[in-house]
């Protein structure tokens, strides 16, 4: 597997901080997003790299095994055991990397050490070709896919393209904001037979422009004339699924809110259930009264 170097693909220096890789990352990540270059495989394919890249870079303990070991990161604790478990079966004995079964990654060029990690892992024979090298499962990829409210509320499906493959998902209604959920299998492939990595995709759920959704909660403000407000009658209000018919009380204040229940979110992977939709009403003062509805205010006034 060719070497990455994953702060080359952000732009970043080895000594970057955490703050500097978030910020790389999310700039490059828009940059090379799916949605913004659609049919692109080379934007997807950076964009692919990117998420590598962050996944080892943004997690200090990954960002130090990365350093440590290159490519070979994810093993590195698997590393570690055979080197450990080879230097006592070569105690005293000399290796072609030099020592007596003591190995540091800086001996072999700061990561770059294929050979050796082969002869680490491989098996005893004496020749390249006699050797058949352990098994280890792929990389993992990680997506972002965005959806709006709607898309988030209702089942459906989704073709997403990932490393140049087209991978078809169902999407659960009631899905969450930063909810992230795995394709077991959808990731790289394995290491000499090895299982495939895994893909996490993550969800990024717009805002709405009439609904703000907390958990599985809708709510909603809803104007009403003053006169509606005074009097009482019937206002129709929005919900996901239609319009529907509300009374309003007579003397209702500014600020009530009323309860339509099961209106709200559907919950995840429940069937049949959702929240509640919470509507708040806003009287709209009339601001352009004539002479005549002035005095009957008046009037008004003068009575109360």
């Amino acid at each position: 597997m060719a070497f990455i170097d994953y702060y080359k693909i952000l732009g970043i220096e080895k000594t970057a901080t955490q703050d500097e890789i978030k910020k790389a990352y999310r700039k490059l990540a828009r940059k090379y997003h799916p949605d913004l270059n659609p049919n692109d495989k080379e934007a997807n394919r950076q964009f692919q790299q990117i998420n590598e890249a962050n996944e080892a870079l943004s997690d200090p303990e990954k960002r130090k095994k990365y350093d440590a070991y290159g490519e070979h990161w994810k093993n590195a604790d698997q590393f570690e055991q055979a080197k450990q478990s080879r230097s006592r079966q070569s105690a005293g004995q000399s290796n072609p990397y030099g020592g007596t079964g003591s190995y540091s990654s800086e001996d072999f060029g700061g990561g770059d050490f294929s050979d050796f990690f082969e002869s680490m892992f491989g098996g005893m024979g004496g020749g390249r070709s006699g050797r058949t090298g352990a098994r280890f499962k792929g990389q993992d990829y990680q997506a972002e896919l965005k959806l709006d409210l709607m898309d988030a509320y209702e089942t459906h499906k989704r073709t997403l393209t990932v490393n140049g493959k087209n991978i078809r998902i169902t999407i659960p209604a009631g899905i969450a904001n930063g909810q992230v959920i795995k394709l077991s299998g959808q990731g790289a492939p394995g290491q000499n037979g090895g299982p495939n990595g895994d893909l996490y995709i993550t969800f990024n759920i717009a805002d709405h422009q009439l609904f703000k959704r907390l958990n599985n909660d809708l709510y909603l403000n809803q104007q009403i004339d003053l006169y509606t407000a005074v009097l009482g009658g019937e206002t129709m209000v929005d919900t996901l699924d239609g319009k529907v018919k509300l009374k309003v009380a007579a003397g209702t204040q500014n600020g009530t809110k009323v309860r339509l229940k099961n209106k709200g979110f559907p919950l995840y992977k429940k069937e049949n259930e959702f929240g509640n939709l919470y509507v708040t009403y806003t009287v709209k003062i009339p601001t352009d009264l004539d002479d005549k509805q002035k005095d009957l205010f008046k009037e008004l006034q003068n009575l109360s």
